[in-house]
């Protein structure tokens, strides 16, 4: 039995619309794979656990950066406003391709324009979202009185 007496259905007024994230429609594989395996026999991890036994199965910090970035970042045709056209969302997905390489690039690894970059991104992508959905509260609290 609800604790209210007024409908709590969503709609697709209420519902803010889903965004498809970078990691859903394409990355640079190849080049995170590249320097995945340059990472991995790198010279500097002879006396690290990891080198000892595969047991510890150590994951390359490329990888995860790469997927940490594209999981957070829309891809450019969830956003038709901006990038209305198949060639302008291409551009852009180059783009963001370029900030992944940046990310994963073994020699400049800490670079802070690559770092400032994807900063940037991702605020971007967090500052398109939509403010949170006016929802009837589940409390038990009256509907906001009509006018």
């Amino acid at each position: 039995m609800p604790i209210h007496n007024y409908p709590c259905k969503l709609t697709h007024h209420t519902m803010p619309k889903y965004r498809k994230k970078l990691i859903e429609v394409d990355l640079p594989i190849d080049d995170i794979n590249k320097e995945a395996l340059r990472e991995k026999k790198a010279p500097g991890r002879v006396g690290q656990l990891s080198a000892m036994h595969q047991y510890w199965a150590r994951r390359p910090l490329v990888v995860c950066r790469a997927v940490a970035f594209a999981s957070l970042v829309d891809d450019p045709s969830s956003c038709p406003d901006e990038f209305p056209t198949i060639e302008d969302q291409v551009i852009e997905r180059k783009r963001l391709h370029d900030i992944i390489r940046g990310l994963v690039d073994m020699g400049g690894r800490n670079n802070e324009k690559h770092l400032t970059d994807a900063r940037y991104e991702i605020a971007r992508s967090i500052a398109r979202q939509p403010g949170k959905p006016d929802l009837p509260s589940v409390g038990g609290a009256p509907p906001p009185a009509s006018k």
